[in-house]
């Protein structure tokens, strides 16, 4: 259910309210919700996400990702809580690929191309049509 990319960053498709324990009880001490509210009618809220987590004593961000709606601001803001978030984080979505997405684009600028596109593999995502992008945000 959770995929390492790196041993600081993990991620997920939809959690349950008791994925919260076993991600937990994993070693997870953060969690990021990329999941907008009301993409799924069965989806968890993201108000009952974060009460899952603070049950447990994970901390919570939520940062929605509307498919095909990654950003500028939503990329530097994820990395900007990656550095900063107690780790490991695990990011979550509909199936972790926007997860695994905006981690990739939030890591740009200090892996290369090549360290993110095999993480990802080792995930079960094929982000190498992304190698282009990402190297050309490495280089900058």
């Amino acid at each position: 259910m959770f995929k390492r990319l790196t041993d600081d960053v993990w991620v997920a498709g939809q959690l349950g309210a008791d994925d919260f324990a076993r991600a937990a009880a994993a070693g997870v001490r953060t969690i990021v919700n990329n999941r907008p509210d009301g993409e799924a009618p069965d989806q968890l809220a993201h108000a009952r996400a974060q009460e899952a987590a603070a049950r447990v004593g994970l901390a919570y961000h939520y940062l929605p990702v509307a498919n095909g709606g990654l950003t500028f601001e939503t990329v530097a803001t994820m990395r900007a809580l990656l550095a900063d978030a107690e780790a490991p984080v695990l990011a979550y979505c509909t199936s972790g690929t926007r997860s695994t997405v905006l981690w990739a684009f939030a890591s740009a600028e200090r892996l290369t191309s090549d360290t993110i596109v095999e993480a990802a593999r080792g995930g079960g995502y094929d982000l190498s049509g992304l190698a282009p992008q990402l190297d050309a945000l490495h280089k900058r």
